[in-house]
């Protein structure tokens, strides 16, 4: 089956490291492709609190992993508050529950074999914090559902209307929504589509949760789901029911934390741990005073948020959103995008060229 969610992996932690001269290549080609295809892109960047370009911002389109800024916020929250204990270790076990294999890209196998090489896994656990880095850094699903349970989803979507922002639908376990079009009898893939297309978002999101509680508290339930009857159809159903926003409110959400807006200090303390892990990287610290980021895929989708200071005071926020892409104009956008990136932030005639869009 091909991957469902794949992710952007540990090599975002030494993101802007490309080198200068070969990153105009590869910015370009993404600008390229948004001007080529408008009707399937979106974007809008912001710097020094002023938007300074915008195309189809208020366009509604799946967000994949990177709605995950929403959970990392309400885990910031909650760990500042005391509420949760960054330092209590979780079984990992207790994760696997959430851990569909064959569906994130190895995206939690991966996150379990870099924790063991950290070596923060000791007796089979490893601290919470690290659960919701590897959300982040690894775009672990099975991280995402612990913290969904853990957190609360109504705590977690609480958050939308804290932040002002009024374009968004509710998350939901979506990993859990893959068994909504389970096939343990090998029915008409047609009949799958209509059962699940019957159901109202409300209804899905409803659904999607029970399969949440059953894989927790069923150890069996897991077996329910075949990923290779997850067929390329299906699979473009359950991406277009994702949770879903815009650049435009993406981009401001962006610019609240890059302002450290709304929360306290200590939120952001504990928000930047998880959100901003690509300040480990020296090279980075050079030139950035803080910067943040997370990004999404399925076959079809492909989606960024970003924000950084920069050590001249300047501040710039992006988002860029793309969907019904073929699988192999995902894999080249994803090979394009730190370069984009790296230029947007570094070169102001860069910029002006994307006002341009």
């Amino acid at each position: 089956m091909k991957k469902l969610a794949s992710i952007l992996s540990i090599t975002v932690a030494m993101f802007f490291t490309t080198a200068q001269s070969f990153a105009q290549n590869g910015a370009d080609s993404l600008l390229n492709f948004i001007q080529q295809n408008k009707t399937r892109s979106s974007l809008c960047l912001i710097s020094n609190d002023s938007v300074i370009a915008h195309l189809n911002e208020n366009k509604m389109m799946p967000l994949a992993s990177t709605a995950k800024i929403l959970i990392a916020i309400e885990f910031a929250k909650q760990a500042s508050h005391n509420l949760v204990d960054p330092g209590k270790e979780i079984a990992l076990a207790d994760l696997a529950k959430y851990y569909i294999p064959n569906t994130d890209g190895n995206a939690h196998p991966n996150w379990i074999n870099y924790e063991k090489q950290k070596g923060n896994i000791v007796n089979d656990s490893v601290p919470l914090i690290e659960v919701a880095k590897g959300m982040i850094i690894f775009s672990s699903n099975a991280n995402a559902e612990y913290l969904m349970d853990l957190l609360g989803i109504d705590n977690i979507n609480s958050n939308i209307h804290l932040l002002g922002i009024k374009n968004h639908t509710p998350l939901y376990p979506w990993v859990s929504a893959l068994f909504l079009y389970a096939n343990p009898r090998h029915v008409k893939e047609e009949k799958i589509l209509s059962q699940a297309g019957k159901l109202s978002n409300v209804e899905y999101a409803q659904q999607a949760m029970l399969i949440h509680n059953q894989l927790k508290n069923d150890s069996n339930f897991k077996q329910k789901l075949n990923p290779a009857d997850l067929t390329i159809p299906i699979q473009k159903e359950w991406s277009d029911r994702l949770p879903a926003s815009t650049t435009k409110e993406y981009a401001r959400l962006c610019n609240i934390l890059n302002n450290r807006q709304i929360f306290d200090k200590k939120t952001y303390d504990i928000l930047s741990q998880v959100l901003e892990t690509i300040m480990l990287n020296p090279q980075n610290q050079t030139w950035l005073s803080h910067a943040g980021m997370k990004g999404g895929s399925t076959i079809f989708v492909l989606t960024k948020a970003m924000y950084a200071t920069l050590k001249n005071g300047e501040r710039i926020e992006l988002s860029y959103f793309f969907n019904d892409l073929s699988q192999e104009e995902n894999e080249q956008l994803q090979g394009w995008m730190n370069d984009f990136e790296l230029q947007i932030l570094r070169d102001e005639d860069f910029r002006k060229k994307v006002e341009g869009v």
